[in-house]
């Protein structure tokens, strides 16, 4: 079974309690460790590897992001799905030809730029476009904003995924969804759903699954963890004593 396919079959036959949890590999060091943990796949986050090229989020140049991505896939033996953000603004044929040059099986595309959301209609084409130039080498991943972008209203969230599974969307992703509105979300949306969990915080990857998370991503969540863990080593090593 090639990586693709492994990756896709890794998304059915979930009981409620054990969704597929992705770790967020920010470098090559960092996937190796969740590899060797066990997990069966990764799932880069866009602003973890941002963080790790010297950007902001959203910042990154699309070639250095392609690199990245390719030394994550180059490094482990399970298979990665990279986060584009919106795709950079290539067109479908040439994204999913960069995304299969980087060794990738799936992608994470957002429905949002720095002006706020995409009309549902016009990116639902676009996925379209990136389902047929993709076929079924990717596994497509489409991330829903419309939480971050203070649109409380679930209802909205459930329509943008009924457009983009309907263009061919694989999963779909209301990134920040409150907890209390999951279950309302996996009653009005087809197919897999992914879910951001917050390391240390909130629900566990077991009890989102419960309430209706078919895989589970942690954003830059893990990155930012172990950055906080070097400063505070880096913070003991430049103590001074006191004299």
């Amino acid at each position: 079974m090639s990586h693709a396919a492994a990756f896709r079959a890794l998304h059915h036959g979930r009981v409620p309690d054990d969704p597929l949890v992705l770790p967020g590999p920010w470098d090559a060091a960092s996937a190796r460790v969740f590899a060797a943990a066990g997990f069966p796949a990764l799932a880069t986050p866009s602003a973890g590897v941002a963080a790790s090229l010297g950007y902001e989020d959203g910042r990154t140049p699309a070639d250095e992001m392609f690199a990245a991505v390719a030394r994550i896939v180059r490094a482990v033996d399970v298979p990665v799905s990279a986060d584009v953000e919106g795709g950079y603004g290539l067109a479908p044929k040439e994204l999913v030809e960069r995304l299969l040059e980087t060794g990738a099986v799936g992608c994470n595309l957002e429905d949002s730029t720095r002006e706020g959301l995409k009309d549902p209609a016009e990116h639902a084409e676009w996925l379209a476009g990136v389902r047929e130039e993709a076929g079924d080498r990717l596994f497509l991943n489409a991330r829903i904003d419309t939480f971050v972008r203070g649109v409380e209203d679930p209802g909205a969230a459930i329509e943008r995924a009924a457009a983009y599974v309907a263009a061919g969307a694989d999963c779909v992703y209301p990134i920040a969804a409150p907890v209390a509105v999951l279950p309302l979300l996996r009653a009005g949306i087809q197919g897999p759903l992914n879910v951001l969990a917050r390391p240390g915080e909130g629900p566990s990857p077991a009890e989102l699954g419960g309430l209706g998370a078919t895989r589970i991503t942690f954003g830059p969540g893990l990155q930012r963890q172990a950055e906080r863990a070097v400063r505070e080593h880096a913070e003991r090593l430049a103590a001074r004593p006191e004299r």
